[in-house]
């Protein structure tokens, strides 16, 4: 009988098929008691998925899993997540901790897009960063604590560039539109620390 062939003398396929379904484990003994019943299946709608003889909760892809992890189940079990990491080995190279806080339709959304994601390039998935001035300089501006765009905006309109803007005092960001007092001062106390903390 030909290796490549069935009974019959029907070619098979030569390994094993890829897989188009994430895998969950098959046995019900196998499944940890926080995946038993779970309530993130019932929301993975538009993805398949099956069951199989799989280590982790789910297999996303080739080298992608995804570890189930309920915050409940981790507060009465804290080492329970530490055994399931280990029982990986070093299969995987992308493993995905999720954990389901309150909302299990948002940890199944989070599943499909994984899937749904798995042969797209990363860049994809990537934040896109503006590559003019004004936009960069209103993302950094706006990482401060209640500065929004509108703020920065301002204050580039008001000092001209970032320079003149760091060298401002805090009483000339108090007199910018819509700053006030008090975003002024944390302003102002972010763009004066040090770049790098001084150990004590």
């Amino acid at each position: 009988m030909d290796p490549g062939k069935d009974k019959e003398g029907v070619p098979q396929p030569s390994g094993p098929p890829a897989r188009k379904k994430f895998v969950i484990p098959l046995d019900e003994d196998e499944i940890p008691p926080g995946v038993r019943g779970n309530p993130v299946l019932k929301f993975v709608r538009n993805v398949p998925w099956e069951f199989g003889d799989v280590i982790p909760d789910y297999v996303l892809g080739q080298s992608t899993c995804a570890l189930f992890l309920s915050l409940r189940y981790h507060n009465l079990h804290p080492d329970y997540i530490h055994g399931r990491l280990q029982s990986l080995g070093k299969n995987f190279a992308l493993r995905v901790l999720l954990i389901q806080v309150d909302v299990p339709e948002e940890a199944g959304r989070y599943l499909e897009t994984y899937k749904a994601y798995e042969q797209k390039p990363a860049d994809l998935l990537m934040e896109k960063l503006e590559q003019d001035f004004v936009s960069r300089v209103t993302e950094c501006l706006t990482t401060v604590k209640s500065v929004n765009k509108t703020d920065s905006q301002t204050l580039l309109a008001t000092f001209g560039s970032l320079e003149q803007l760091i060298a401002a005092s805090r009483e000339d960001l108090a007199l910018c539109p819509g700053l006030g007092p008090q975003k002024a001062r944390r302003l102002f106390d972010v763009l004066h620390e040090p770049f790098l903390k001084v150990p004590r």
